[in-house]
């Protein structure tokens, strides 16, 4: 999907660790296929980190917490981030209402209600991406591509079905 990403500032690999637990086979793919885009396309670089990657991620939840510990390709710590999910709580459930509403418009409706179902499902993604890199912000630098990619996966990791 895209052009790997070149230079220092990106990410190699991205691991979920056992925290995250698991979930059906189809969530388990979608899980895959979020941090294959993620891997594939991406700008990321811890604040003041002067050495550089490239990076390794591997993503916990600790006590409704998003843990982001950050090393080197080599697996030299850099840094780790928790960062509170609450933030993203509303915007996650109502984006899988809108994304419900989509799958289910696919069957029935009209093709401009499609679209609009679509837009209200991709602004919402939107807020959630905005939100991330909000809250990254003074600790690891992202472009907003990228932003929407980690949100993807904040999604992928609270879909249990």
């Amino acid at each position: 999907m895209g052009e790997r990403s070149s230079g220092k500032a990106r990410l190699i690999d991205v691991e979920l660790d056992d925290t995250v637990g698991r979930a059906t086979p189809d969530v388990e793919h979608e899980r895959a296929v979020a941090i294959f885009d993620l891997v594939e396309e991406n700008s990321f670089q811890p604040v003041g980190d002067a050495t550089g990657g490239p990076y390794r991620l591997k993503i916990s939840l600790v006590d409704k917490r998003l843990v982001l510990n950050v090393t080197r390709e080599g697996g030299d710590p850099v840094v780790t981030h928790m960062l509170s999910l609450t933030p993203f709580r509303r915007i996650v459930k109502d984006y899988f209402l809108v994304c419900e509403s989509y799958y289910q418009a696919i069957r029935s409706a009209t093709p401009s209600q499609i679209e609009a179902i679509d837009m209200g499902r991709r602004g919402l993604h939107n807020e959630g991406s905005q939100t991330l890199m909000d809250r990254l912000r003074g600790k690891i630098e992202v472009d907003f591509d990228t932003a929407r990619r980690l949100f993807t996966l904040i999604c992928v990791l609270h879909w249990r079905r």
